[in-house]
């Protein structure tokens, strides 16, 4: 089984292996607005879409985060995180993706707002938490 200890982050990226070199990762967050009651159909073709992106040269990992209240304005929040914006730039503009995400705006039986943006780390507090093994489950 794969921790969250084991998941690639900007930090463990291969730019920042070497300490002169400045980290080129960059993290690609994207909020959407959607009515809780059109979750599930939507999830089936973002893990479509996703999986597709995981396969790009670059690509780190992501995360799908859904709201425990369906009175949350954003009902899904995707995290990822890619070794350079030019490579998220990259496998964003695969035709395949596009073509993806084009047929899933087309489909959607109900509204579905993104609110995509690339970041940088701003500021970063880690917990106690983050240092313990973590659990084994068996």
């Amino acid at each position: 089984m794969t921790t969250a200890s084991q998941q690639p982050t900007p930090e463990t990226s291969a730019a920042s292996d070497t300490p002169d070199a400045p980290d080129t990762s960059v993290t690609f967050i994207n909020v959407f607005e959607i009515d809780a009651e059109n979750l599930d159909g939507f999830l089936a073709h973002w893990q479509e879409r996703a999986a597709l992106m995981s396969t790009k040269p670059g690509f780190l990992d992501s995360r799908l985060h859904r709201a425990r209240s369906s009175e949350t304005r954003f009902q899904l929040v995707n995290v990822s995180h890619w070794a350079s914006e030019e490579e998220y730039a990259a496998a964003g503009a695969d035709p395949e993706f596009q073509r993806r995400t084009k047929a899933a705006a087309e489909s959607a039986q109900a509204p579905v707002v993104p609110n995509p943006g690339l970041y940088d780390v701003a500021v970063e507090f880690v917990g106690p938490a983050a240092s313990r093994p973590a659990a084994s489950q068996g």
